[in-house]
This record gives C-alpha cells, sequence and structure tokens, in this order.
C-alpha cells in the first residue's frame, strides 16, 4: 500500500507564481529519465503555456507552501468524438517521492476533470516506474495494455503500459 500523504499537503490550481517550481519538478522527472521521454530540460517559459489550457492544472504544496508535484491533462486528441477524453501527467518532487503525494494529485485531478465534463482520464506509464504505476492503481486507474517499443530513450527501447479511469457516467456500471 503506497504511503499516505500527509494532512497538511492541500492541492489546489496552479498558477504563474507555481512556474518556477512546476519546472524544476518536471526537469527532476526529465533527469531521472523514469517519467518522459523528454531529454530536453526546461525553463519556466517553457511550460508557462500549459496555465492557458482550460483543463485542470493542480499543484500539490506541503505545510511550509512549496510546491512538491503537479498534476496537468490536456487534450487526448482534436477529434470531436474524444473531446471528453484527457491525457495527464503527474510529476512528484523527488524530495516528496513515497509519501502518497501523487496518489493525492491523481486522485484531486479525476475530481476536477470530472467537474470540468470529461470521461475519461488516460495516460501512458513506463512499465518499470513502480511508483507511478502504484500510485494510478491506488488512485482507481487501470492498467488496460502495453505499448511494446513505444520509444527510445538514451537509446534504448522503452515499453509504456496505458492507464486510464473511468469518470462520471461512464464510470458507472453498465
Amino acid at each position: 500500500m503506497p504511503a499516505r500523504a500527509p494532512d497538511a499537503l492541500s492541492v489546489r490550481a496552479a498558477s504563474a507564481d507555481d512556474l518556477h517550481a512546476i519546472t524544476a519538478i518536471y526537469n527532476e522527472g526529465i533527469a531521472d529519465r523514469v517519467a518522459t521521454f523528454e531529454t530536453r530540460l526546461r525553463e519556466s517559459h517553457d511550460v508557462a503555456d500549459w496555465l492557458g489550457d482550460p483543463l485542470p492544472f493542480l499543484v500539490a504544496t506541503d505545510e511550509a507552501g512549496g510546491v512538491v508535484g503537479f498534476a496537468r491533462v490536456a487534450s487526448y486528441s482534436d477529434r470531436c468524438v474524444y473531446t471528453g477524453v484527457g491525457e495527464h501527467v503527474v510529476y512528484v518532487a523527488r524530495a516528496a517521492r513515497g509519501r502518497g503525494v501523487g496518489h493525492r494529485l491523481l486522485e484531486a485531478l479525476a475530481a476536477a476533470s470530472e467537474e470540468a465534463g470529461l470521461y475519461k482520464l488516460t495516460s501512458r506509464v513506463f512499465t518499470d516506474n513502480a511508483a507511478s504505476r502504484a500510485a494510478h492503481l491506488a488512485a482507481g486507474f487501470e492498467e488496460v495494455g502495453v505499448q511494446r517499443r513505444h520509444g527510445k530513450l538514451d537509446g534504448e527501447w522503452k515499453d509504456c503500459v496505458l492507464v486510464e479511469r473511468l469518470l462520471g457516467e461512464a464510470a458507472e456500471p453498465g
């Protein structure tokens, strides 16, 4: 069972004041080579456009108000049939990993996404990223398939597991 997030952890909408911390956390994810195929470190202006997306973009803050993780949703596709599907990411600062921050962000992201009218969240997680897979499962996501050799990272093929969580009416038994 994943570690629970500390009670003092709070989740709120991301703001421009958070960009430096979000960028630093994203760059840790890039450097650690466990969460993204991206290899070029980013600067705050590279992620600033994420704030303009109308879909949920959340940060988790610790008891001192410092940003310790973020999660966001982007459109899955521009095809109208997929209007209610969001593709999400979740990143947790190295110093805050193993404390349930990812799980807490994913739960809040699912609630905010349902409120925004989405019926499904989906993403790809490296098959060897046990922490992310555990956080997703704990937050009600299901692993629905594997994309073999989905891309190369540092010259090595990486497989990705597809995760999804149905929301609202789509999640009801039918």
